[in-house]
């Protein structure tokens, strides 16, 4: 087991995200965005700075977390728009050793019951995008965000029924703020250990964050981790007792907290909050493991 984490949350640039990582004793980034810019579409000169970075300090990037077919891409998008992405994404994953990569399922229909979700034209694209990158020795992941999957743990499972081969990334956080389309109307907020419950057998990859939601006004509230609903403490140590050895990797969005508690500058706060958030997930995983 190892831990990594999306470090453009302590750093925009390369180099504070690389200073972060190696301040908690970690050798992996899952990156998304440098300057703002996801991995896969900065240019290749700024790409070519970045390895030359990570090469010199010896921090990998051990999954990419893209964009593809992510929470802000339709289904009734050209298709094209997902092949580019990947197309980049590949030959930069092959030069930095990166095996995974975050994908999703597209952005839901909010006007649309979730049995009218376009679902057959989403597998066919999960397979694609599956087939893509298997081919080339990489492993896509499905994350349960703001996409179809993300609708309840039954919807994840029919992609898994129908993209064969295509395994899961699970985040811990996402669940609390996302309401149970898997249950009856009003549809009720999701658990998180429940979700994880019935799709663990497929999980490849968990990211961690932690979050509280207010039932009566939706109002979303970023936690430090086990300190929300999302089952965080109960979540890792059943991963762990099923022999789980694979990348644990933090997402905190809880700057904003953060910055309420200290009053610093914001790219301090980003710093801070980061490692303060690893800090606290290394925590929990000693505890659990007895140490």
């Amino acid at each position: 087991m190892y831990l990594t984490g999306f470090a453009d949350e302590a750093a925009k640039g390369i180099d504070g995200q690389i200073k972060a990582t190696k301040e908690l004793g970690w050798e992996n980034i899952e990156a998304r965005n440098i300057d703002g810019t996801n991995l896969h579409d900065i240019s290749d000169a700024e790409f070519d700075v970045v390895y030359g970075k990570l090469q010199d300090a010896g921090v990998k990037i051990n999954c990419f977390g893209s964009a593809i077919a992510n929470w802000a891409k339709k289904i009734e998008d050209p298709f094209d728009i997902t092949v580019r992405e990947i197309k980049r994404a590949v030959p930069r994953m092959k030069k930095l050793g990166t095996k995974y990569i975050r994908v999703m399922s597209y952005a839901p229909f909010k006007d649309r019951g979730p049995e009218d979700q376009m679902e057959e034209e989403r597998f066919k694209r999960l397979r694609e995008i599956h087939k893509m990158f298997d081919g080339e020795g990489l492993m896509a992941l499905h994350e349960n965000c703001d996409n179809y999957g993300g609708l309840g743990w039954i919807y994840t499972m029919r992609i898994i029924e129908n993209v064969p081969g295509l395994k899961l990334v699970f985040d811990t956080g996402n669940p609390v703020s996302s309401r149970d389309y898997s249950k009856s109307e009003p549809y009720p907020y999701q658990s998180s250990l429940e979700f994880y419950s019935k799709v663990k057998d497929h999980v490849e990859y968990i990211h961690i964050k932690d979050e509280r939601v207010n039932a009566e006004t939706g109002e979303l509230t970023y936690t430090w981790p086990g300190e929300g609903d999302g089952d965080v403490t109960e979540v890792v140590a059943d991963a762990l007792s099923s022999g789980y050895d694979g990348g644990i990797s933090i997402e905190p969005h809880v700057a904003s907290v953060f910055h309420a508690q200290t009053g610093g500058e914001k790219e301090d706060v980003m710093f801070s909050s980061y490692v303060e958030y690893g800090r606290r997930v290394q925590a929990i995983i000693k505890k659990i493991e007895g140490k």
